[in-house]
């Protein structure tokens, strides 16, 4: 049961961030891409405002595509392979690590994010979501 609710409570919190990346991206709530300056500043270009609001809307668009997948595995799927989804959660989770938080933190340093230190939530917010995934998968055996 603590594989469907941790999977069902990451639904939610992603379906947030769909929500909001859909239909108000320059919220600074729920992971919109408010925080960053640089999307205030590329209104000042229409053709880069049109190329970073597809790339947001793309990546909604994903995001929903692996929303809809999990909730199958939620749905249908035996306990071992829920418990397997988690895993691969976490470990495609760390993969932000990689990439994007360099990269946030860069940005975050130079005072293109606000609030400032947003990095460093999202980061830990991210890092928690990942110990939770395997956690919860442990405890699933």
């Amino acid at each position: 049961m603590i594989i469907k609710i941790v999977l069902l409570i990451f639904i939610l919190l992603e379906f947030s961030n769909v929500v909001v990346l859909y239909f108000f991206p320059g919220s600074k709530k729920a992971n919109g891409v408010g925080v960053f300056s640089a999307w205030e500043k590329s209104k000042e270009f229409p053709e880069i405002h049109d190329f970073v609001r597809y790339l947001v809307n793309w990546v909604a668009g994903v995001k929903l595509i692996f929303l809809s997948l999990l909730g199958l595995i939620v749905l249908f799927a035996d306990l071992d392979f829920q418990r397997l989804s988690l895993v691969a959660l976490g470990v495609a989770t760390l993969a932000f690590f990689w990439r994007m938080f360099p990269l946030a933190r860069q940005m975050d340093h130079e005072g293109l994010i606000q609030p400032k230190n947003y990095s460093v939530m999202l980061g830990r917010m991210i890092l928690v979501i990942v110990i939770l995934f395997i956690v919860a998968a442990i405890i699933g055996l």
